[in-house]
């Protein structure tokens, strides 16, 4: 869909995630989302801090969102799972108010790749994506294939320092400003 670069002559540079499953059903051992996104982002050079899950009720998703917010050796944090549009989705009611800035374009571009694979299903997601102090936060729907979808689609590149003609880990030391 979109071309991708990589300058091979550039340093690789890992960054550290915390991955959190929002559902009421779901252990870490059956998440099968968080544990393809856990997959996904260590083979790709990445590490992953700290995995966790936590039920459909916005204070419970918040705390853990924000101590992972507040430990400055995590990067990034993936949330999976309570984007749609059921009264127990409350994942991005519950993240966006912690959003210093928020990445609209993020939505836009996981509709755009989400649409490819789940056609109009697409709209039935509220993907949302921001920026709490200097932690990047992506709330993703609960489906393998959005996982996927996200993560190969778009972060796998804005989190890789030899993508060009930009990417996320350039501007990483000057979130702080």
């Amino acid at each position: 869909m979109f071309p991708f670069q990589i300058d091979e002559t550039r340093p690789f540079v890992p960054v550290t995630f915390a991955i959190l499953a929002v559902s009421d059903t779901r252990t870490l051992e059956t998440d099968t989302s968080g544990a393809l996104l856990k997959e996904l982002i260590e083979g790709d050079g990445h590490r992953v801090y700290d995995r966790a899950v936590a039920p459909d009720d916005r204070e419970a998703i918040a705390a853990q969102v924000a101590a992972w917010v507040a430990d400055d050796s995590i990067d990034v944090v993936l949330t999976t799972g309570g984007t749609g549009f059921s009264g127990r989705d409350v994942t991005p009611d519950a993240i966006e108010p912690m959003f210093d800035k928020k990445m609209d374009g993020f939505s836009v571009l996981f509709h755009q790749f989400s649409a490819k694979t789940i056609g109009t299903s697409s709209i039935q997601s509220r993907a949302t994506a921001g920026l709490a102090g200097s932690t990047f936060i992506f709330c993703l729907p609960g489906s393998r294939g959005a996982c996927r979808d996200a993560w190969e689609g778009i972060l796998k590149y804005q989190f890789d320092s030899r993508h060009v003609p930009c990417n996320f880990i350039e501007i990483m030391p000057r979130l702080h400003e």
